[in-house]
This record gives C-alpha cells, sequence and structure tokens, in this order.
C-alpha cells in the first residue's frame, strides 16, 4: 500500500476517467466536510460530466491529487488541491482593506481547495500534496529567475489547516471576503446574482501567503521558501 503525489496531466487520454475520480473526491468533500467549503454537494452533484472535465482542462489551473494504491483495488484519488495562475497583477490584486502586500515583480499563484479524505487524515498528506505543488513551481520556472508569491485563503476557524500552512513556512498576511475569495480562485459563477449579504461580504477569511525564491545553482534556478 502506498500513496503517489501526481500532477493530473490534461493531456492524457484518460481524461474521462480522471474526472470522473476528481468528480468522485470533490462530492466526498463536500459531503464530509460542507463547512470548508463556499460550494455545497447539492450545487456541484448536479454538474454535467463534460463540467468536471471542463475543470481539469482549465488552463488557468492546474490539479494535484493523491492516489491511495492498494492491491487488487482501483487506485483511489484521497487528497487534492488545485493551483490557479500564474495570474496577471489585476486578476490577483486584492483591495487595500485587506491588509495584503504583493511584490509587484512576482509571479502570481492562488492555492485552493486543499482536502484530505477522512479515512486518510493523519498521514500528513495535505503538507505533503502542498510541497508537491511548490515542486511543480520549482519545475515549472527551472529556467527563468522569478521569485513566486502563492497565497491561500482559509477560514478562521480552520485552526488544524491554518497549524500546517504555517508549518510549510505560510505567514497570515491579511483578511479577506468569500466573494473576492471565490473571484480570484476563479469560481466567480459561484457568487450569487443580486445584492450579496454578511456571507460574502464579511472579510473574516485568513489570507496566507508564501514567497517561493529562485536562486541560481550552477547556472540552474531553483525555487525555495
Amino acid at each position: 500500500m502506498s500513496y503517489q503525489f501526481i500532477h493530473v496531466d490534461k493531456s492524457a487520454s484518460e481524461l474521462s476517467y480522471n474526472a470522473k475520480k476528481y468528480r468522485d473526491l470533490r462530492l466526498k468533500a463536500l459531503k464530509e466536510s460542507p463547512e470548508a467549503f463556499t460550494s455545497t454537494w447539492a450545487v456541484e452533484s448536479s454538474f454535467a460530466d463534460d463540467v468536471w472535465v471542463s475543470r481539469l482542462l482549465d488552463p488557468e489551473k492546474e490539479t494535484f491529487v493523491c492516489v491511495y494504491n492498494s492491491p487488487n483495488q482501483d487506485p483511489e484519488w484521497v487528497a487534492q488541491v488545485t493551483l490557479r495562475g500564474p495570474l496577471a497583477a489585476a486578476d490577483f490584486a486584492l483591495p487595500p482593506e485587506s491588509g495584503q502586500v504583493v511584490n509587484p515583480g512576482d509571479e502570481k499563484w492562488q492555492m485552493f481547495s486543499l482536502y484530505t479524505s477522512l479515512s486518510h487524515r493523519g498521514k500528513k498528506i495535505g503538507s505533503r500534496l502542498c510541497q508537491r505543488t511548490f515542486q511543480f513551481l520549482s519545475e515549472k520556472r527551472a529556467t527563468q529567475a522569478t521569485n513566486v508569491s502563492l497565497r491561500l485563503f482559509v477560514k478562521p476557524d480552520n485552526e488544524i489547516s491554518i497549524r500546517m500552512y504555517r508549518g510549510l513556512g505560510f505567514l497570515e498576511t491579511g483578511r479577506c471576503t468569500v466573494e473576492e475569495g471565490l473571484r480570484v480562485n476563479g469560481e466567480a459563477e459561484l457568487i450569487p446574482d443580486g445584492p450579496l449579504g454578511a456571507k460574502y461580504t464579511t472579510r473574516i477569511g485568513v489570507i496566507m501567503a508564501i514567497r517561493l525564491q529562485a536562486a541560481r545553482d550552477n547556472g540552474a534556478v531553483k525555487i525555495s521558501a
């Protein structure tokens, strides 16, 4: 039995299979931990198959999963996280009242929707999955000496996740609203039409960020926190 941390290949021939795995894990997350997400199982369980495929194919987003391999069983997707980027400064920007300051010269990425199945928690899978995204950003920037600003939003009562992110080197840098979070995550379609209530406009979400610095080593470029 083993865990494998992978970046989902958008060109893979088994895209429909991956989309089904992604859908099953996402719906499981919405059912097991509804308080951790803005969206709901009722909304996303009605999505057609092509919606899940389009999520994996979104050119602005990269999907990472932890696959649990067990003898004589189909590999199980047990954890997932998404990166969105690199983002233009205007798409990454938050209003001054958020309190966040970002280096304008950095490449900008947003991390969201980190989730680990309840039956696989306690094994540092979430932390290892985040480290897989660090590796991806390192490989992607291997030929350019560009620093990366990686940011995420988390609910203030999610103390376990906040501790994990701190352990990875993330710092608390401000506060955001749910509306801002959905827009920066590329999920503006989940914002309801019409006037928004306090759920979407109250500035309580914790902004956490890490700066991954590019450093040259024998002509190569490495990304490090």
